[in-house]
């Protein structure tokens, strides 16, 4: 039998290997705001789908934090890359942690734009009333987004997004993913961790703060950095599109590959 490969798009042929990981509300074309900008001679970057998004809609699968890690060091193996960084937007942030969990060794860079913490995010009863009937109720998915991107950004962009994560996403597999982000704490398995880590935060965002990631990310991680974008929200790839990639490649080129311990 044929094991799963997670669908992917490679942008760039440099030497420094990336995979993009993207959240609860999209598939990979989360990223697309930024790919015409990334520095594509010095990373090559694999932009993947989820189990139960985009090209892998279909796709059977528990929907857990756990499987997608597996999932994407399946594909680095497929790649034939040994040692790569990984950058996850929100829910997969804590994908991007769980690769660090399982694998320190083959990682060189850990980034999270608006990063789900290892602890998981426990939701107070009306928000996950909110969060878990957003599967089924779009305008709960679009009270959600604007609430996370600080109640600035047009109509047309929120109906868009909302469009969009309806369409790109399974429905049962949607809210799977969420158990499974919010519920499953995996702090201990990474706490301690060499390998550099870096969070970026959006000011607007009033659920994944700079305060939030101080408490976690920074305290697990012990060569960790946060940047604090002051015009974005949650959604920074659509919101501040080249201040993101600027900070991220700029710490994504500080590398100097070689092995890392914990």
């Amino acid at each position: 039998m044929t094991s799963f490969v997670l669908p992917h798009a490679l942008h760039g042929t440099g030497a420094h290997k990336v995979i993009a990981v993207h959240g609860w509300f999209s598939d990979r074309s989360a990223f697309d705001p930024v790919l015409s900008d990334l520095d594509r001679e010095a990373f090559q970057y694999a932009v993947v789908d989820l189990r139960g998004y985009g090209e892998a809609k279909g796709a059977d699968g528990a929907y857990t934090t756990g499987e997608g890690a597996g999932d994407v060091l399946a594909l680095a193996d497929r790649l034939g890359w040994e040692r790569f960084s990984v950058i996850g937007h929100s829910m997969g942030a804590s994908v991007a942690q769980r690769v660090l969990a399982a694998a320190p060794h083959r990682m060189r860079r850990l980034v999270g734009i608006s990063p789900v913490p290892a602890s998981g995010l426990p939701l107070p009863p009306e928000q996950w009333d909110l969060f878990s009937s957003a599967v089924h109720v779009p305008r709960n998915r679009r009270a959600i987004i604007d609430l996370t991107s600080g109640g600035r950004r047009p109509d047309a962009w929120l109906d868009r997004m909302v469009r969009h994560s309806v369409a790109c996403s399974a429905h049962g597999a949607f809210r799977a993913w969420l158990d499974s982000w919010s519920g499953e704490g995996f702090a201990a398995e990474v706490e301690g961790s060499a390998v550099p880590a870096l969070a970026v935060t959006g000011s607007l965002d009033p659920a994944l703060t700079a305060e939030l990631t101080r408490q976690t990310w920074m305290r697990w991680y012990a060569n960790s950095e946060l940047i604090e974008l002051a015009s974005a929200g949650h959604y920074a790839m659509d919101e501040t599109p080249l201040e993101l990639i600027r900070v991220v490649e700029d710490f994504l080129r500080a590398d100097v590959d070689g092995p890392q311990t914990r």
